[in-house]
């Protein structure tokens, strides 16, 4: 009992831990961030954050790892399903991809500003060369489209759903509240799938 009380203990400060190093890193960016930031976030000792990561570098390998997980693994079984449609894999991505990132609206700018200092990370662990030769997403398109390069149609997608949530400071403001913001997400739910339909439908 007592051991498995030990074990649920460590767990919540290990994830307590990342979620201020998710935090720190978000607003600070990878150099500027101290292990004390993140000790003071995390509300513990700056002993017990090196007792769990022992150097920054592994804490933020760590983190940007789930990160990239979180921001991208919504992605890849819906791009590899045979049982979709493309026009359903376009509504499954955008629902997944907003509900997502309003749950975790900073995800974009934390992993995006950080994987142009380590492009290699997001690619290999995603297999991204892999993904656009041989996914169905990219076999499905080709079949329909011969005329559209699969690149092309992603970052028109992945645009359409990420750009929202790193521009939100400047569109919340406009908007006048979290509550707006929110219902025009919503609206993007349908939109994108339709915008991106017509791409398909256009000769």
């Amino acid at each position: 009992m007592a051991k498995a009380k030990k074990e649920a203990l460590d767990l919540s400060t290990e994830e307590k831990i990342k979620e201020a190093a998710g935090v720190v890193f978000t607003k600070k960016g990878y150099g500027n961030a101290r292990t004390r930031d993140i000790a003071e976030e995390a509300g513990i000792n700056l002993a017990l954050l090196n007792y769990y990561f022992r150097s920054k570098e592994k804490l933020f390998q760590i983190v940007m790892a789930e990160r990239i997980d979180k921001l991208f693994g919504v992605l890849v079984p819906i791009l590899n399903d045979a049982s979709t449609t493309l026009e359903e894999k376009l509504e499954k991505i955008t629902e997944n991809y907003i509900n997502m990132l309003l749950e975790h609206p900073d995800l974009p700018i934390f992993v995006l500003s950080e994987i142009r200092n380590n492009p290699d990370q997001l690619s290999n662990r995603l297999q991204a060369q892999k993904l656009l030769r041989e996914s169905v997403f990219v076999k499905q398109l080709s079949e329909r489209k011969t005329d559209i390069n699969p690149i092309h149609f992603l970052m028109n997608l992945l645009g359409m759903n990420l750009f929202p949530f790193v521009a939100k400071p400047v569109l919340q403001p406009i908007l006048g509240s979290e509550e707006n913001y929110r219902q025009l997400m919503e609206q993007r739910k349908k939109l994108i799938p339709a915008w991106m339909k017509l791409m398909l439908d256009h000769s």
